[in-house]
């Protein structure tokens, strides 16, 4: 009887923690808007592993990578048609539940929202549901692993016009 109460009180201890590793609730497109320097359409130009560093609790080697957006349509922001902008993130490990970070794929084009980080020089993602669903899918979403290399998409076929 004893052990079935130790028991009982283990899985109300469990469940109760439950929320504090929920998912925090995604922004709605309001505060999106609002909390992001720079929300637009845009295509993912390359991807480029900078570091792979050791999660201090699983232990997992992480990427972190950088991807260069090109500006496809402007909702706001100050970028216009055709610029570039840095987009930073790290990978997350296998482990965690839920989409804590945004990742970003070689050709893919779709609306995103971006904060800019301290500095001023790189964009990362407002909130985990920053990225819009995509316009156009990526080519991959093989992403490079060691420092250094870098994903692009396959070249767009040219326009041929007959003679």
């Amino acid at each position: 009887m004893r052990q079935l109460r130790l028991l009982s009180l283990f899985v109300v201890a469990c469940l109760a923690a439950l929320p504090a590793l929920a998912l925090p609730a995604p922004m709605s497109e309001q505060e999106l808007m609002e909390k992001s320097d720079v929300v637009a359409l845009m295509r993912v130009v390359s991807v480029t592993c900078t570091t792979i560093t050791q999660d201090e609790h699983t232990g997992e080697d992480l990427p972190g990578y950088l991807a260069k957006l090109q500006v496809i349509d402007v909702k706001k922001g100050d970028v216009k048609k055709g610029d570039e902008v840095l987009v930073t993130w790290r990978a997350v490990p296998k482990d965690v539940n839920g989409p804590w970070t945004v990742y970003y794929y070689p050709g893919e084009e779709m609306v995103t929202h971006l904060t800019k980080r301290s500095g001023g020089v790189s964009y990362a993602s407002t909130w985990w549901n920053a990225k819009g669903d995509d316009t156009k899918s990526p080519d991959t979403r093989d992403l490079p692993t060691t420092p250094g290399e870098t994903v692009v998409p396959r070249p767009e076929p040219a326009l041929q016009t007959p003679l």
